[in-house]
């Protein structure tokens, strides 16, 4: 039997396979950052950084107890990251998953090296979105001359702000079947490293299954990827439930329970701003809260924002009109005068509307 449906099925006997509960929520991209003429001029032992190139995290974004299992291809559905040029492999520290140190993150343009993950970011760190990171702790990269200083706006906060680490144990990738696929994310930069990985029977797997660092957010980063062309991607994702069951997520031509989104296809034509507006890239923290909630969103680009906040017979309690907003958003909602309960955040982002559930303590 091949290996990916061996994995599939081991997953879904340990799990016991329920009905989809619709877990996933969304894929997320996040713009990492964008690379200029100094980081290109870092240490030719760790290969040339061409300049513009941009770093992408993808994150899958689960309800509250569900757990990433894995991203997959299988013969119906194919894996498939895609590069119009070649991805970056940083040749000092360079690897399939980041195994690399915090340490080390600060070497060169380590940081910006192309990865499978199943939440970490460097060894002993999870991956987070710079938006929910709070500064402490930044890597301060020690090389000379001083790379990833760049803040250009289209990458939202610099790296020297907010980097998207948290201290922490994430699980070990696990790859089934991908051996000679997964090579195009290794230290080279040859020719050799792109531009396509794609499987009909493997995948990068999290066997104990893996949450976000954050449990009621609940994002994973599953994928870094660098590039000065145009990345694109199919997904197909395969989750944990809370109960013990397994749901299956495609890009397309679902069949049976298996469920399609349309944020598991991906080009960065569309554009990152674009792409995060229209799936309306939503989050709020703290939550629960007392007093005071925040909805955050990055990346905006010109987007008409508002939001209300509901109770669950929908009647409305709170809202507000933002207006238009470029880059990122961290809007304060004073949530005092509710009563203790669970609401409904609805977001409207260029017309499309994302709802989260909201905590009052």
């Amino acid at each position: 039997m091949k290996k990916i449906y061996l994995l599939v099925s081991l997953l879904t006997l340990i799990n016991c396979a329920t009905n989809a509960q619709n877990g996933l929520e969304n894929v997320i991209v996040e713009k990492y950052y964008v690379s200029d003429a100094n980081d290109s001029n870092a240490d030719p032992d760790g290969g040339i950084l061409p300049v513009g190139s941009v770093t992408y995290r993808i994150y899958a974004d689960m309800l509250q107890g569900y757990k990433f299992q894995a991203a997959y291809g299988v013969p119906d559905h194919e894996l498939r990251i895609e590069t119009t040029t070649l991805f970056w492999n940083n040749e000092d520290r360079g690897a399939t998953s980041p195994t690399f140190t915090k340490v080390q993150a600060a070497k060169n343009t380590v940081m910006l090296d192309s990865w499978l993950s199943v939440g970490a970011a460097c060894n002993g760190q999870y991956g987070i979105m710079k938006i929910y990171d709070d500064g402490n702790a930044n890597v301060i990269n020690n090389y000379s001359p001083m790379v990833l200083q760049n803040n250009d706006p289209a990458a939202g906060i610099p790296l020297t702000v907010q980097d998207g680490f948290i201290a922490g144990t994430p699980e070990p990738v696990t790859a089934v079947g991908i051996s000679n696929e997964i090579t195009v994310f290794d230290n080279q930069n040859d020719g050799t490293n792109g531009p396509v990985f794609s499987t009909y029977n493997g995948s990068w797997a999290s066997l104990n299954g893996s949450f976000g660092p954050d449990p009621i957010d609940n994002k994973v980063l599953i994928a870094q990827i660098t590039t000065d062309g145009t990345l694109s991607f199919k997904l197909n994702i395969q989750i944990g439930t809370p109960t013990g069951g397994v749901e299956n997520y495609v890009a397309d031509t679902p069949v049976g329970t298996e469920i399609q989104m349309a944020s598991l296809t991906y080009s960065s034509t569309v554009g990152v701003q674009s792409h995060s507006a229209k799936n309306a890239n939503v989050s709020i923290y703290p939550n629960p809260a007392t007093d005071y909630s925040y909805l955050r969103l990055s990346n905006l680009n010109n987007a008409e924002v508002s939001y209300k906040v509901v109770d669950l017979t929908g009647k409305v309690l709170v809202q507000k009109n933002i207006g238009f907003v470029s880059g990122n958003i961290n809007e304060q909602m004073d949530i005092s005068s509710l009563s203790s309960g669970l609401y409904l955040v609805v977001a409207n982002v260029d017309g499309v509307q994302s709802t989260q559930k909201l905590v009052k303590k």
